[in-house]
């Protein structure tokens, strides 16, 4: 896959991306998030806890690792490596409450993003950009 298909193909419809981080003692950890692109910077955003052990994780050791797939025949799958970078509510609420809300827009709809972002996107919340490094993919592994 090309760096502009991995992007089509990770963020079309409403497919998670799953983030592996590491921990502070070396063993990694995996978990499901919401994510979406800046059209602007190409970086891909998420929005998690300000405390969250992934957040603890990315203040760390910044290298993360964001893997979407399609879990049925032909399995194709789409990875991003990157560095991540946390902005706080309180350094610059607009962008986290913008990113909240346009990130949920993919998952549930024009309909109920404003409800799901303002939620996701207050003073306890942090804003997750990813600085790719590395974009990888295929189609039809299985064929």
């Amino acid at each position: 896959m090309s760096d502009t298909e991995v992007i089509e193909f990770m963020t079309t419809g409403s497919r998670t991306g799953k983030l592996a981080v590491v921990r502070k003692d070396g063993r990694p950890v995996v978990t499901p998030i919401w994510f979406d692109v800046d059209p602007a910077t190409g970086e891909l955003v998420f929005m998690t806890g300000a405390e969250t052990l992934k957040a603890n994780c990315i203040r760390r050791d910044p290298r993360v690792s964001i893997c979407v797939d399609v879990m049925e025949f032909p399995f194709d799958f789409a990875r991003v490596d990157g560095t991540a970078t946390l902005t706080t509510h309180a350094e610059d609420p607009d962008a986290v409450q913008h990113w909240a809300i346009e990130t949920c827009r993919r998952f549930v709809g024009d309909d109920r993003a404003e409800e799901y972002g303002r939620r996701n996107g207050g003073a306890d919340e942090v804003l997750v950009r990813v600085t790719p490094t590395l974009r990888r993919g295929a189609f039809g592994i299985s064929d």
